[in-house]
C-alpha cells in the first residue's frame, strides 16, 4: 500500500496533517530524520506509517512504561502486531517477545534506552531485521534539554548495529540548541529537520499574580467548565489540593508517582472516562496520555523550565477546540525557583567532604574499593555525620553524575507507606492489637499526620533503631498492617547499593568537573529565569514569547493570552475616551465645562466630566480665573 492507502485503511483519514507527508517521505528516502511536533501534533504517525512502509520492524525507544503500553495498545487495536519489552516482565516474557521481533512476529518493538545497554537485546537485534529506528521524546538526549536520560546517550552506539537503518527522532519542545545536539548525539548522518510551527491558536495562556492562589484556582474552576489538570510540585500539595477542590464541591483527585500502579491506572482512567473532572498533579503525570477534551491547565507552582511549561499547558485543547493554560504565581514562588537551582548543585567544598565521608563511612583506605558495592542507609549515614538531608541527597547525585559512585535503583525507590484507615478506626485497632502499638506510635512519632495524606517515604531501618528491635521484624509487623487493611505499604523492591566506580581518592584531589558543573548550574538557571522572564512580562504577547524561546520569531499576536485581551480592552477605552474632541474644543477656544459639555455632546456625560477633571488635575488643562477651561499642552 502507499502511504495514504496506509494511513486510510489503518487509522480511517483521507489526508496528512501538516509536515506528516514531508516527514514521511523523507525517512523513506533514507533520512536521519527529526521531527519537532507540537503535543497532538500527530508524532506517532510520522514513524507508524513509514514503518509499515518498509520491510522490517520498527524498534522504538520510549522513556516510560505507560507511554509503551498505550502505543502498543492503540496499534494492536488497529490489528498492527506490536509489543514491548519493559521492568517488571518475567524472563520467560522477554524471550518470548524478543523471539517473535526475530521471527518475523512482530512490526513495532517498544523498548527503553535502558534496554538497548543490555547484551541480551544486543544479541538479538543482530538478528532482527529492522527497517526503522524511531526515538520517541529525542529531547531526553540532550543535557541543554529539560529531560535529559543518562542512558539516551547509548543510542549512537547501539546504531552501529544497524548500520544501514534510518532513524526518526521526535519532539514536541526542543530549543535550537537542543535541536543540533540531538542530531550530534545520534550521529545522524544526511539529515533532515522538520519543524512544524509551536504556535496553538486555540489555546488562551494567561499568567495570574495571586497572593491566595487557592482561592483563584475555586474562582477560575467554576468559571471553565469541562476536564482540567492542575500542576504542583510536591506530592503533599496535589492531595491537600484536591482535598480542597472536594470540600468546594469540585470532582477532583491527586496523582503522583509514589502512588502504586494499580492506583495510579485507576486514578488515570477515572479521568480519562470523565468520573473525575479535575486531576492535581505532579509533573509526572500526563506524558502518553491522549485526551483531547481537556479545557483547563492550572500551573499552580512554577514549572523549572519554559519547555516542562509548554509541554504541560499543551495538554489543553487538543481537540483544537477553545481551551485555557493559567499560570498563578507570587513573589514566593518565584524565589522557590531559584533557591531550586542553587540547591540541586552543592559547591565542590560540600562534594569532596561528602565523598570523605563515605570513605569513613566504609572504612576504605586510599587506592582500594574500585567496583565494591555496598548496602547504602542513607538516612543511617546522614544522622551518623549530622548531615542535612537536601544537600546530601543532592551532593550523591552529583557525585554519581560525575562517575565516582554508582546507586542503585533500590537508592531511588525507598519504600513507602500511608495509613488508609481514619484516626477512630487506627485507635480501635491499636486497642485490639496491642503487640503493634509501639510501631504504629513510632511511625506517627517520626513521620507525622503526613501519613494520612498519601504516599510517603519512610525507612524501616530507621524504626528498627527507635524500637530497638531488627529491620525483618519491623518489616513483618508492616505487612502485618498492610493484610490488616490499616495502611497501604509499599515495600522497597532491593537494598539501596552504593558502589566505588573507581579507586578510593584523596577527597582534596577528586578530579570534579567544577566548569561543567558550573555550565549545567548555569543552564538550569537561565531556564528559571526564562520562567520568570515569561511570567513578569506583561508587554509582548504570551505565544510571541513561547514561540521566541524556541526559535520561532513572528509578528503575530495570538490574540487570546491576558496580554493580548488587555492591549484589546486598553485600545477599546482610548476609542471610547472623549479627549480628543475636549482637545480640538478647548484648543479652538476657552470656554466653562458646562459650554464644553454641551459642546461635546457626549452619550455618557459623567464619563465626559470626570475625564475634563483628570486633565485639569494632570495639567493639561489650566482653570482660568474667570472659571473658562483652556488647553494648557502646546
Amino acid at each position: 500500500m502507499t502511504i495514504h492507502q496506509l494511513l486510510k485503511h489503518y487509522w480511517g483519514y483521507s489526508q496528512f496533517r501538516p509536515l506528516q507527508e514531508d516527514i514521511i517521505s523523507a525517512v523513506l528516502a533514507g533520512h536521519d530524520t527529526l521531527a519537532l511536533l507540537p503535543t497532538g501534533g500527530g508524532k506517532s504517525i510520522c514513524f507508524q506509517v513509514p514503518a509499515l512502509a518498509l520491510e522490517g520492524l520498527c524498534i522504538v525507544v520510549s522513556p516510560l512504561i505507560a507511554l509503551m503500553k498505550d502505543q502498543v495498545e492503540q496499534l494492536k487495536k488497529r490489528s498492527i502486531r506490536a509489543d514491548a519489552i519493559f521492568s517488571g516482565m518475567t524472563q520467560r516474557e522477554i524471550d518470548r517477545v524478543l523471539d517473535n521481533a526475530v521471527f518475523g512476529g512482530l512490526k513495532f518493538l517498544y523498548v527503553s534506552p535502558e534496554r538497548l545497554q543490555t547484551e541480551l537485546f544486543k544479541e538479538r537485534a543482530k538478528r532482527m531485521k529492522v527497517g526503522l529506528l524511531a526515538i520517541d521524546e529525542a529531547h531526553c538526549i540532550s543535557q541543554w534539554g529539560y529531560d535529559f536520560r543518562p542512558p539516551y546517550l547509548e543510542i549512537a552506539a547501539f546504531r552501529e548495529l544497524l548500520p544501514n537503518v534510518p532513524c526518526i527522532a521526535l519532539t514536541a519542545t526542543a530549543t535550537p540548541e537542543v535541536r543540533q545536539d540531538i542530531q550530534d548525539k545520534l550521529q545522524f548522518r544526511n539529515s533532515k529537520v522538520f519543524q512544524k510551527s509551536f504556535s496553538r491558536p486555540n489555546l488562551s495562556y494567561s499568567v495570574l499574580y495571586e497572593e491566595n492562589k487557592d482561592v483563584k484556582l475555586i474562582d477560575i474552576l467554576s468559571k471553565v467548565q469541562g476536564t482540567a489538570v492542575v500542576y504542583v510540585q510536591s506530592r503533599r500539595r496535589a492531595k491537600q489540593v484536591a482535598d480542597l477542590l472536594l470540600q468546594n464541591r469540585i470532582s477532583a483527585d491527586f496523582y503522583h508517582a509514589g502512588l502504586s500502579h494499580p492506583e495510579r491506572n485507576q486514578k488515570q482512567d477515572a479521568w480519562i472516562q470523565n468520573k473525575t473532572r479535575v486531576i492535581v498533579a505532579t509533573n509526572a503525570f500526563g506524558m502518553g496520555i491522549d485526551k483531547p477534551d481537556v479545557r483547563l491547565v492550572v500551573h499552580l507552582d512554577l514549572p523549572n523550565s519554559l519547555e516542562a511549561y509548554y509541554q504541560e499547558a499543551g495538554r489543553a485543547g487538543r481537540d483544537e477546540k477553545k481551551a485555557y493554560a493559567v499560570v498563578l504565581y507570587n513573589h514566593e514562588d518565584t524565589q522557590r525557583l531559584l533557591d531550586s537551582v542553587e540547591a540541586a548543585y552543592p559547591s565542590p567544598e560540600i562534594l569532596r567532604h561528602t565523598y570523605q565521608l563515605l570513605a569513613n563511612y566504609y572504612n576504605l583506605a586510599v587506592g582500594s574499593g574500585q567496583g565494591a558495592a555496598y548496602d547504602f542507609d542513607i538516612t543511617h549515614f546522614q544522622k551518623n555525620f549530622q548531615l542535612e538531608a537536601l544537600t546530601t541527597f543532592n551532593a550523591l547525585k552529583q557525585l554519581e553524575q560525575e562517575g565516582f559512585i554508582q546507586l542503585s535503583d533500590g537508592f531511588y525507590s525507598p519504600s513507602k507507606l500511608f495509613f488508609i484507615v481514619n484516626n477512630a478506626d487506627l485507635y480501635a485497632f491499636q486497642i485490639a492489637n496491642a503487640k503493634l502499638d509501639p510501631l504504629i506510635k513510632t511511625l506517627l512519632r517520626v513521620y507525622g499526620g503526613e501519613l494520612f495524606n498519601g504516599f510517603y517515604k519512610i525507612d524501616e531501618n530507621l524504626l528498627a533503631r527507635h524500637l530497638n528491635t531488627s529491620t525483618e521484624i519491623v518489616k513483618k509487623q508492616l505487612e502485618f498492617l498492610h493484610q490488616s487493611s490499616i495502611v497501604s505499604y509499599s515495600p522497597q523492591k532491593e537494598k539501596p547499593q552504593l558502589t566505588f566506580t573507581m579507586p578510593r581518592m584523596k577527597a582534596d584531589e577528586l578530579p570534579i568537573d567544577i566548569q561543567t558543573l558550573e555550565k549545567f548550574k548555569e543552564r538550569d538557571k537561565e531556564k528559571v529565569n526564562s520562567v520568570i522572564t515569561y511570567i513578569r512580562h506583561t508587554q509582548r504577547c504570551r505565544t510571541q514569547q513561547l514561540l521566541a524561546y524556541f526559535g520561532e520569531i513572528t509578528d503575530d499576536t495570538c490574540g487570546v493570552c491576558d496580554v493580548c485581551i488587555q492591549e484589546k480592552k486598553a485600545k477599546k477605552a482610548q476609542q471610547n475616551s472623549y479627549l480628543p474632541q475636549i482637545k480640538l474644543l478647548l484648543q479652538a477656544q476657552a470656554q466653562d465645562i458646562r459650554t464644553l459639555i454641551q459642546n461635546l455632546n457626549p452619550t455618557d456625560k459623567q464619563k465626559a466630566i470626570q475625564e475634563v477633571q483628570i486633565l485639569v488635575n494632570s495639567g493639561e488643562i489650566l482653570q482660568q480665573s474667570n472659571g473658562e477651561l483652556v488647553w494648557a499642552v502646546s
